[in-house]
């Protein structure tokens, strides 16, 4: 029998309440004309944040990934060198990490690169060539993938040695066991808090504001230092962002309870 939390057989009343305010605020903003104005505006960064949070996470996941085997490698350089880059970055605020990435980073990186440029014969480029987008992408990567790190780590280590004693004795090389074995099983484990994450993701990346990228944030910010309806703004701005990672919770809950069901369980017939 799969074990079910409290919190699964309760009625859904806080979903209740939700849905009833949202669906007020929503009959709200396509009746009243400055509420659809806002909306109008912000549904233009909507997209921006999309984009940011979707290529910033996964490429954090393929980091992290790679972080959390080194860390488990047999090679201390490797251990050492992975567990260095995981707490120096953990200990740094995003929003920090953004300023740093954007104007000290990439104006290193662009320098590094036309120093390459000029000893090939190629057309160098310009700082300001460097999109401000593309930097809050590198700093978001850079900030999640530590955290995705330690949540890879864990989920690897949670795997019954006993099993991959089993794998190796069958002749399996690393890479089967780690491909067969090993992630299949972890993935269970890591799935929740890789999705949290994710919901975790899309609201810091409003940071990226702070760079003027023309995500959500920063289009409210716009708008209503030039329409001075505070109110009305920053309530649909807070409304967009609940309707996002509310319906993206809801989403994952419900792959989570899919993946606890043993295969062939006949209970949900």
């Amino acid at each position: 029998m799969i074990p079910t939390s409290p919190d699964d057989q309760d009625f859904p009343w806080w979903l209740l309440i939700v849905a009833a305010t949202g669906a007020y605020l929503f009959w709200q903003v396509f009746t009243v004309e400055v509420y659809s104005k806002v909306l109008n505006t912000l549904t233009k960064g909507i997209w921006i944040t999309v984009y940011v949070t979707v290529i910033a996470y996964v490429s954090a996941c393929v980091i992290g990934l790679a972080l959390a085997v080194a860390q488990l490698s047999r090679f201390i350089v490797l251990r050492q060198a992975a567990r260095l880059y995981v707490e120096v970055i953990r200990g740094i605020p995003i929003i920090v990490l953004l300023l740093y990435v954007a104007f000290v980073l990439a104006p290193a990186m662009v320098n590094g690169w036309n120093w390459i440029a000029e000893s090939l014969g190629w057309e160098p480029i310009r700082t300001r060539d460097f999109s401000l987008l593309w930097r809050a992408v590198i700093a978001l990567t850079i900030a999640y993938s530590s955290f995705l790190a330690e949540v890879f780590r864990a989920g690897l280590q949670s795997v019954d040695t006993g099993q991959i004693e089993a794998a190796e004795a069958l002749g399996l090389n690393r890479w089967q066991r780690f491909r067969h074995i090993v992630f299949p099983q972890a993935f269970r484990t890591i799935m929740p808090p890789l999705g949290n994450d994710f919901v975790a993701m899309v609201k810091d990346s409003s940071l990226v504001s702070v760079l003027g990228v023309t995500d959500i944030t920063q289009l409210g910010k716009v708008l209503a230092a030039g329409n001075f309806r505070y109110f009305e703004t920053y309530n649909v701005v807070a409304l967009v962002y609940l309707t996002m990672t509310i319906t993206l919770s809801l989403a994952l809950r419900r792959l989570e309870k899919h993946m606890r069901q043993r295969p062939g369980d006949n209970s949900a017939r």
